[in-house]
């Protein structure tokens, strides 16, 4: 399926309303269009948040169910070296430099709970031979843009800037964590599975997971 740029569409929806264009009397104060139209998001991060909500769960959350790689399959390809795993299970923006991203689903117990922190973490077992290997960021504060940069139909070129693409990465990062729900309690030797994304930009780094499903195994 072809797809639309997000800027490419706005232009043409502009464009055909502009053969039926007529002049509009700027709403009374206090009228319910002038409440409306104060209501639309403003600033970037306005409406970059409104974007990230919607996309999350509309897009979002089923492309990484559809696309994740079960953790030990990509563990196995990562043996191989970075760029064989990435060409056969990541995702890596055109940008030169640009590191690899992977969508990952599994389960693992949990070692430590750092839970009361604003980067609050969990450091999961994966592989059951009793040592942490994979980092789940429950936030607030999430680290990376690893969420937006996984996804292949999210485009720095449909954006204005720079900006605006950090400001994206940073609503889908702060739609995760609302998205949380853990039981009460220490969490320590629970299990969870998961599902998310995480960037590597060499075979050894530390996988550190934003999560987009987290939920305890009975």
């Amino acid at each position: 399926m072809t797809r639309v740029p997000l800027a490419a569409l706005a232009l043409t929806l502009g464009l055909t309303g502009l053969a039926g264009c007529k002049i509009v009397k700027n709403p009374e104060p206090g009228s319910e269009t002038a409440n409306a139209a104060s209501a639309t998001p403003a600033s970037d991060a306005e409406r970059m948040g409104k974007l990230a909500a919607d996309l999350y769960r509309a897009r979002l959350l089923p492309f990484v169910t559809e696309q994740a790689v079960e953790i030990a399959v990509l563990r196995g390809a990562l043996a191989s070296g970075l760029e064989a795993a990435g060409a056969a299970h990541g995702h890596r923006p055109p940008s030169e430099g640009s590191p690899w991203n992977f969508l990952v689903k599994g389960q693992g117990r949990v070692i430590k709970a750092d839970t009361a922190a604003r980067a609050a973490k969990l450091d999961l077992d994966t592989d059951g031979d009793g040592a942490a290997d994979l980092v789940v960021q429950l936030g607030p504060v999430i680290k990376g843009t690893a969420l937006r940069d996984a996804a292949d139909f999210i485009v720095f070129t449909d954006f204005r800037d720079q900006i605006e693409f950090a400001k994206l990465a940073r609503a889908l990062n702060d739609a995760a964590h609302k998205a949380l729900a853990l039981p009460a309690g220490d969490l320590t030797g629970k299990t969870f599975a998961f599902e998310g994304a995480f960037t590597l930009r060499t075979a050894a780094d530390a996988m550190s997971l934003v999560p987009t499903q987290l939920k305890e195994v009975p």
